[in-house]
């Protein structure tokens, strides 16, 4: 609720409110989704005014890299420069890649001396991410920090009747509890589990 409050506030004042924002939480909790979210709504609530960029931290390296071989680094600086919002998941693989440390870094400094809005995503907070430089890490320290937290039961049963309500299906008040009761981390999970079940009633007519 805390990310998503957030998030809200950060499209509607971008680059003011929240910046940076530093998204953290275990794997499959939602982080990926909320940071597109707000790409998403910046488009729609800007369009053609605000230029967002979502990226991995993978594809950000493998930018860098090619830019090293090519000898285009400038453009790879104009690339990410060059952008109103930058939103960049998984932070925590750049750690120990020293030149895409160093470049994001000045790209960090650039945008936010513009006030251009920076969004990231991590599996662990700033403090616990080892192999990231010193100087990286104080700066993701200085912004806006929020846990993505694993869900309480009733937001769990939330979740399957909605993701049952996409599907148009239905599953006794019972089996849903079940799920929820089982799962108590991956959300991704309760997906996998209600994919299963509904194949079953269809395949084998089992209607749990």
């Amino acid at each position: 609720e805390l990310a998503y409050a957030g998030d809200s506030s950060i499209v509607k004042e971008l680059g003011v409110k929240y910046n940076h924002f530093f998204i953290y939480g275990g794997v499959g909790l939602g982080k990926t989704h909320l940071i597109q979210a707000i790409g998403n709504a910046v488009k729609t609530k800007y369009p053609g005014k605000v230029r967002p960029r979502y990226v991995s931290s993978e594809k950000f390296t493998s930018d860098i890299v090619w830019g090293i071989r090519n000898k285009r680094m400038e453009d790879i600086k104009q690339k990410y420069r060059n952008t109103d919002v930058l939103i960049i998941d998984d932070i925590h693989f750049i750690g120990g890649k020293e030149r895409s440390e160093e470049e994001f870094f000045h790209t960090f400094n650039a945008l936010y001396e513009n006030n251009k809005q920076i969004i990231i995503s991590s599996d662990r907070p700033p403090a616990a991410i080892p192999t990231l430089e010193e100087r990286l890490r104080s700066r993701f320290e200085g912004g806006m920090i929020v846990d993505v937290t694993y869900p309480d039961y009733e937001m769990k049963i939330a979740i399957i009747h909605t993701k049952l309500q996409e599907r148009r299906c239905a599953l006794a008040d019972d089996v849903c509890a079940l799920i929820a009761n089982k799962i108590q981390r991956n959300i991704r999970e309760i997906e996998g589990i209600i994919n299963k079940i509904l194949f079953y009633q269809e395949v084998k007519h089992i209607n749990p």
